[in-house]
């Protein structure tokens, strides 16, 4: 007889788990207990499935890394009972927990598929079930008695993306995902078609989970009319180790001296930078332009084609492995897993 992968669905909230009360109207929360009786189409496939859900399942706009630890024990803890992971997820912070989770468990051998909706499973026109359904066929692809995929990735309306490379950029169309620095690695359409050139190839490294994670971060989006005093204000706040600093294009910003000169000060008391395009695409390439050679020489830290919800995972691991700070640069500046070019 042959052998049904395992799939474990964890249910963190979101959209895709709610159903639409038919007298009131009002959305309340699935229970997951019972997926086989709402959707009974999964029963076609070719798989076991479990469920586990948070405690208290979140709307993704309070997701935080406490939860990102939580979504990833989950993981650790059933990582040698299944066959890979699908995870639901609210789409609205989708791109940052699928960024978070591919820094915090390295050496995958299995995939971890976040999913999601626009609309809830329950209703009329529902893009969950087809999400859902899909994702689940793509952990359960095998070849030669493995996964396929072994990364953490992203589905959502018929793609499915490298998830530290994926940026929200609608919320209201079914396509609310996109890829602007890397192809999707599977199209899913008449037939599963899967791109195997672009996906990870991991070792056999035993997986390694990484729980700890500095959030004392922020983003800053360069605009004409930023002025010396905010700019200090943020530089200054207290407690700040790191600050990603979304420019202009390929990596420019005002080249003013009070500009460059408060930049200089936090990085020479020991902020880290990073330098990421507020562009949808594309990437930094400094020094390609005079407004951007200022920003090399002062030791600003580029992050070449990353999305800034990739930076601020990345970040937060990087800092929270207490990496020396004249080392910090160059572990930034190299890909880890596959979130930069």
């Amino acid at each position: 007889m042959p052998y049904k992968p395992k799939i474990l669905l964890v249910y963190t909230g979101g959209t895709i788990g709610m159903m639409k009360d038919p007298e009131s109207g009002a959305l309340r929360a699935f229970d997951f207990d019972r997926l086989l009786e709402r959707i009974p189409e999964l029963r076609l496939l070719d798989c076991e499935i479990a469920t586990q859900s948070f405690p208290e399942p979140i709307d993704s706009s309070n997701m935080d890394p406490v939860k990102w630890v939580a979504m990833t024990e989950i993981i650790e803890a059933n990582y040698d009972a299944y066959d890979g992971f699908v995870v639901l997820h609210g789409s609205d912070t989708m791109s940052y927990s699928a960024s978070a989770l591919s820094f915090m468990l390295q050496n995958l051998s299995k995939p971890v598929i976040f999913t999601g909706s626009q609309l809830p499973i329950g209703d009329l026109r529902t893009d969950a079930k087809e999400n859902l359904i899909t994702a689940i066929q793509i952990a359960s692809l095998r070849e030669n008695d493995a996964p396929v995929v072994r990364e953490v990735c992203l589905y959502f309306e018929y793609k499915l993306y490298r998830g530290n490379r994926t940026t929200k950029i609608n919320a209201e169309n079914f396509n609310a995902f996109a890829s602007p620095n890397y192809p999707a690695l599977a199209e899913s359409g008449v037939h599963l078609k899967v791109s195997s050139e672009y996906l990870l190839r991991s070792g056999n490294e035993k997986l390694k989970v990484s729980k700890t994670l500095d959030d004392n971060i922020v983003i800053l989006k360069i605009f004409p009319g930023l002025n010396k005093n905010v700019l200090r204000s943020v530089l200054n706040s207290e407690g700040l180790r790191g600050l990603i600093l979304e420019t202009y294009g390929s990596g420019n910003a005002p080249s003013e001296d009070w500009f460059i000169a408060e930049l200089q000060e936090a990085i020479n008391r020991g902020l880290l930078i990073v330098n990421v395009t507020q562009c949808s695409g594309g990437s930094v390439s400094m020094g390609q332009y005079e407004t951007s050679t200022r920003l090399r020489e002062i030791g600003m830290i580029s992050g070449g084609d990353i999305t800034t919800e990739a930076a601020v995972a990345k970040m937060m691991y990087l800092l929270g492995k207490n990496i020396p700070s004249d080392e910090f640069k160059t572990a930034f500046e190299q890909p880890v897993c596959g979130e930069m070019s």
